[in-house]
C-alpha cells in the first residue's frame, strides 16, 4: 500500500474538512467555542485518524484507527444535522454534506474490512 495521501478516502475526507471549515465560518459568533469548534474538531479527526492508522505497524492498529475515523465522521454528521436544525445550514448544504459523509463512511467501511485481512 502506498502512503496515506494516496488513499481516496483520505483525499475525500480532506475535502470534507475544507467544506466544514467553509460552512462553519457562517455560524453565529456565539458558536465559535461551541458547535463550530466541535464540528471542526470532529471533521479534522477523520483524515487524521486515517493517516495515523496508516502509519501504525499492525493491521489491528490500522483497523482500530479506521474505526476512530468512522466514529468521528458520525459525530460530524450529527453536528451538521444539529446546525441544520438551528438554521445555520440550509437544506441544500445539509444534503451535500450528508452525501459526502455517506460516501466517506462507505469507503471507511471498505477500508476497515480490507484491514481485517491485510497489513497496511
Amino acid at each position: 500500500m502506498e502512503g496515506h495521501r494516496d488513499l481516496l478516502v483520505w483525499q475525500k475526507s480532506m475535502r470534507f474538512v475544507t467544506e466544514v471549515y467553509q460552512v462553519t465560518r457562517g455560524f453565529p459568533r456565539e458558536e465559535v467555542y461551541g458547535l463550530s469548534s466541535q464540528l471542526r474538531r470532529a471533521a479534522v479527526s477523520i483524515p487524521s485518524n486515517i493517516a495515523e492508522g496508516h502509519g501504525r505497524s499492525t493491521k489491528n492498529e490500522f483497523h482500530q484507527f479506521i474505526g476512530y475515523a468512522r466514529a468521528s465522521l458520525l459525530e460530524a454528521e450529527t453536528q451538521i444535522e444539529i446546525a441544520f436544525n438551528l438554521g445555520y445550514v440550509d437544506k441544500k448544504k445539509l444534503s451535500l454534506m450528508l452525501q459526502q459523509s455517506s460516501e466517506i463512511g462507505r469507503m471507511l467501511t471498505g477500508l476497515r474490512s480490507w484491514a481485517e485481512g491485510a497489513n497496511p
